[in-house]
């Protein structure tokens, strides 16, 4: 497989949409596939709301938004990703629910499909092994925004091919993005470097060391970062936090890992940052 044509995406959330959006950018069709039909139209709203903004900076076109939204279609029916060149899963990060996903994609998948995982944190090798096609598997972790982030994580299983990872580079630097590529482990290497440091940030406010404004100014005035380590993990989801934490936990067994017990307590209060309009921080 060498020329991708059309990308089958499973989820319409926020990292389906940015990545069903980035493809129809760089003139790949798309099928953006959900459970829900409301999920799907709301992954395609969040899209055209991405491109009304872009226009008002004048960054993008009216005719440019009609001709990308023309390539994305929307479908609750996974028979539809059955004429995809590449199959990217984008759904939560929860390891049964992404095998279950995975092979029943892979079912109907063409046979010389690649596919690929958007986990930031779970083991390609065993999402892979899920499949008919461990051979053509990769994890292809895309970073939020994703139509504005650069990077994307290309990550080896035990069984991913020499010609994937060539196939899924070349694609990703069609989408115009930096492809890095790495081997499996827990978190990658973005996540295994960045993780564990918003760990330590939620440890400090926990421990009153200074609030959350102060850690999150001191990052960035003392360590050049765009954004705090807190209002970082507010725009991740502090559920998506937690998830990845408990899999470096599990996966390590190293208690350096250990999820700071304050993340737990805001995920069960519900306060899981942005989409709930609450998490270190309120935004009404």
């Amino acid at each position: 497989m060498s020329d991708i044509t059309q990308v089958g995406v499973i989820g319409a959330g926020t990292m389906g949409n940015g990545i069903a959006q980035s493809c129809a950018v760089a003139g790949v069709d798309v099928v953006m596939v959900d459970v829900a039909d409301t999920a799907v139209q709301r992954g395609i709203a969040t899209i055209a709301g991405s491109f009304d903004r872009l226009i008002k900076k004048e960054k993008f076109t009216n005719d440019a938004k009609a001709q990308a939204l023309a390539r994305i279609k929307g479908a609750t029916d996974y028979g539809e990703l059955k004429s995809a060149d590449l199959i990217i899963e984008a759904a939560t990060e929860n390891l049964e629910l992404k095998l279950k996903i995975l092979r029943q994609a892979d079912s109907l998948a063409k046979a010389d499909a690649l596919m690929a995982s958007n986990t930031s944190s779970i083991s390609i090798t065993t999402l892979a092994a899920a499949t008919s096609r461990a051979d053509r598997f990769l994890g292809m972790h895309f970073f939020n925004p994703v139509p504005l982030m650069a990077l994307v994580e290309l990550i080896r299983g035990l069984q991913t091919s020499e010609a994937t990872i060539a196939t899924a580079k070349t694609f990703a630097e069609r989408l115009g993005k930096s492809p890095i590529v790495v081997k499996n482990s827990p978190g990658f290497v973005v996540n295994r470097i960045l993780c564990p440091m918003i760990n330590e940030a939620i440890f400090a406010l926990q421990e009153g060391l200074a609030s959350a404004e102060d850690i999150d100014n001191g990052m960035k005035q003392g360590c050049n970062h765009p954004i705090g380590p807190l209002a970082l993990a507010d725009l991740i989801g502090l559920d998506v936090m937690l998830a990845v934490m408990n899999v470096f936990y599990a996966d390590f067994n190293d208690p350096k890992y250990r999820p700071a017990p304050l993340l737990k307590e805001m995920v069960a209060a519900g306060y899981l940052g942005r989409k709930t309009k609450r998490g270190f921080y309120r935004y009404d």
